[in-house]
């Protein structure tokens, strides 16, 4: 078997496993989130942060969601990180906004934070805050879900077929889940270019 077909095979078998009540549950959220007026901020780093990047905009485009990534702001996210450290910089990022009752965190993570093992630290002080706030807590997580998936009111958890391609498949279907939820009745609220273009053919 090439590596090509094994890693297709791995993809088709984690759309075969994941729940699809846990990604009605987060279009719920999203949609409360929306009806009460609160702001959804995305937390990601590495590869998840490129991913937060690209779902403020279809949230923000499709959904008409009001959505942040701390991680767009380069010049408060280093300032931040210089002077105060890295473990910090979300928590802080969100208190800074005010976040409130009224909002959400959604986590986008390979692992989302391990308190014993002092992983991702900074999505545990944000996700803790959030907690105190009243703020409600979303996640797309691979592996066990760690931290997130255990304070979450709605989370989807990437389940792993192949311990050696955790990283990979976890990044990559974080972007599969938030176009599922972008494209979802129930939140879609603009049509995106190109279907709005072959919708206006004769």
């Amino acid at each position: 078997m090439s590596y090509s077909i094994q890693h297709l095979k791995e993809t088709a078998e984690i759309v075969a496993k994941i729940n699809p009540e846990d990604c009605e549950k987060c279009v719920r959220e999203l949609v409360g989130v929306r009806t009460r007026g609160g702001r959804l901020f995305i937390l990601g780093v590495g590869g998840s942060a490129a991913n937060a990047s690209h779902a403020v905009n279809d949230f923000r485009k499709i959904a008409g969601l009001e959505v942040y990534a701390p991680t767009d702001n380069v010049s408060e996210l280093t300032a931040r990180t210089n002077d105060d450290g890295w473990a910090s910089v979300f928590v802080e990022w969100l208190r800074g906004s005010r976040l409130n009752s009224k909002d959400a965190v959604l986590i986008l993570s390979v692992g989302g934070g391990n308190l014993e093992k002092n992983v991702s630290p900074g999505f545990i002080s944000a996700l803790q805050l959030a907690k105190q706030v009243g703020a409600r807590i979303i996640g797309i997580v691979g592996k066990d879900g760690g931290y997130t998936a255990k304070v979450a009111d709605a989370c989807v958890i990437v389940p792993t077929v192949n311990p050696n391609n955790v990283t990979p498949h976890s990044e990559a279907f974080q972007a599969v889940i938030w176009h599922l939820w972008v494209s979802h009745p129930d939140v879609k609220i603009n049509q995106t270019k190109w279907e709005s273009v072959v919708a206006a053919k004769p």
